[in-house]
């Protein structure tokens, strides 16, 4: 087995165990809702999450998975020791936020150990000056741009669907609405949780179809149908174990909410989600989520929503694509040691 052979075959791998880390990272997104309401338990919530985000393989196309694979990094540029650190990068990312409990976006953890490899690559072969040039930069303005608006996206749209239920529900009896949407929460949790398979799983895929590319398996840069099925089936799996760190603090941390609210945060995150993956945006799944379930505290009162913690959570979107970066960059730099290029 040559040493390319060999490459290619541990950046799946790794690719797959960055799924799976995204799956369990991200969890806290797909079930927290339900979980703080009491509409599910946590062992039913994750099963609940998990077989959605698997059946998203069906759904979305690979409109992401292409922005990931050629839309940020210049093709040149990208050989199997830079998807290899970046990969690096963004599992150690994942993994301290999730010790601490913090819900950063795995998204941005990829995009940013990716970058911080290929720009650690043309540092050392071309000089500082130029590490720009690994980059493409409409790709990145419509990436960071994303930063900012899918959570202000998400807590607008959240806001006006819980303004319109409250509303139109003004009448109804509190015991009785929570009986009733209990169960519509279940729909939008399945939605929500398809749609961070849709957006999430795909990021994978883009890495994976660029590592094969790279070492010529492949042609032309497509998404094999078995590495649609094995990214997410990967996510999946690591959703249905569980990220009850983050759990706690999306759910019942950062608002207190009722299965009204939750139903609304959810339902405001998928909309905003899809929407954007059908047209190949890298949005964030935890910060949509996390802008719709504030939306839905400060409806009911600025004051619900603990805002100390919410903004101890955008400092940690802040460091992820920099602080990804970094990681990945110095992986890069020892991987090119212990594995020279071809």
């Amino acid at each position: 087995m040559d040493l390319t052979h060999t490459l290619v075959l541990t950046i799946i791998a790794l690719a797959l165990a960055f799924d799976y880390v995204n799956g369990f990272h991200d969890a806290a997104n797909s079930i927290a809702t339900v979980v703080a309401t009491r509409v599910l338990s946590p062992g039913r919530a994750v099963a609940w999450a998990a077989f959605f985000n698997f059946i998203a393989a069906f759904g979305f196309g690979t409109a992401v998975a292409s922005t990931v694979g050629t839309g940020l990094i210049q093709k040149a540029v990208v050989n199997e020791h830079v998807i290899l650190g970046g990969l690096v990068g963004a599992i150690a990312w994942d993994l301290i936020t999730w010790f601490f409990g913090i819900p950063s976006s795995s998204s941005h953890a990829l995009v940013g150990g990716y970058a911080g490899a290929a720009m650690a690559r043309v540092a050392i072969e071309q000089g500082w000056t130029r590490i720009g040039s690994a980059l493409i930069a409409s790709g990145w303005i419509k990436t960071l741009a994303a930063i900012v608006i899918s959570p202000v996206i998400g807590m607008i749209v959240a806001s006006i669907l819980i303004f319109l239920v409250t509303w139109g529900f003004r009448s109804g009896q509190p015991r009785t609405l929570d009986r009733y949407f209990r169960r519509f929460q279940l729909f939008s949790a399945a939605i929500f949780s398809f749609a961070h398979g849709t957006n999430d799983a795909q990021k994978t895929m883009g890495i994976i179809a660029s590592a094969l590319f790279a070492a010529g398996y492949i042609k032309e840069f497509y998404i094999p149908s078995w590495v649609i099925l094995a990214a997410y089936a990967a996510i999946g799996l690591g959703t249905f174990t569980g990220g009850w760190r983050i759990v706690r603090t999306m759910g019942t941390r950062l608002t207190k909410l009722r299965p009204m609210g939750g139903f609304c945060a959810e339902t405001a995150a998928a909309i905003t989600i899809l929407t954007q993956a059908h047209f190949g945006g890298l949005v964030s799944t935890t910060h949509t989520i996390t802008g719709a379930i504030v939306g839905v505290g400060t409806v009911h009162r600025v004051r619900a929503v603990r805002w100390g913690l919410a903004t101890s959570i955008v400092w940690a979107w802040l460091l992820t694509i920099p602080a990804s970066a970094a990681i990945a960059a110095l992986s890069y730099w020892l991987i090119r040691i212990f594995l020279p290029a071809r």
